[in-house]
């Protein structure tokens, strides 16, 4: 059966206060966009999500280091080196959806890697004409629906105001 975030913080961690502290060594410069609520802090945030903010700012400071490097695998996976408008655009984000759009990035360039078949090497034409593909059968005409004039009515005209 799978543990909820309470149990899980409680077994790793012992209690939220530990768990507040850790993602807290993450808020710096280098990674954190100060945009948390002054007057609630840390402490008010869901213990799933807390979890989600130290494993994503763990791998995103062991991949890269900072945010700006993140910045950068981002644009050059999305192939917008040079496009300095995306850039400026991305700088805003957070690192958790900087982190989600990169890997949604990758994985998308990965499956098109996986799909693109290979091309089969170019065939000398020795002069030979191609058989031309044959012409599909003509489909029957499909027969008019039968009208229905005694069950239709006149429109009414409107009458006018004077």
């Amino acid at each position: 059966m799978a543990k909820s975030p309470s149990q899980i913080v409680k077994d790793k961690f012992g209690d939220k206060n530990k768990l507040v502290e850790a993602v807290k060594q993450f808020v710096n410069d280098d990674l954190w966009v100060g945009r948390e609520n002054k007057d609630k802090g840390l402490a008010r945030v869901s213990n799933s999500k807390l979890l989600r903010l130290l494993e994503t700012f763990t791998t995103v400071q062991s991949k890269w280091g900072t945010r700006g490097k993140l910045i950068d695998a981002v644009v050059e996976a999305a192939g917008r080196g040079k496009d300095a408008g995306y850039r400026a655009h991305i700088e805003n984000w957070p690192v958790p959806r900087l982190y989600d759009q990169f890997r949604s990035l990758t994985a998308r360039s990965a499956k098109a890697k996986a799909e693109k078949p290979a091309k089969p090497a170019a065939k000398k034409d020795d002069g030979a004409k191609k058989a031309a593909p044959a012409k599909k059968a003509a489909a029957p005409a499909k027969a008019a629906p039968a009208k229905k004039d005694a069950a239709k009515k006149p429109a009414a005209k409107k009458s006018a105001k004077k």
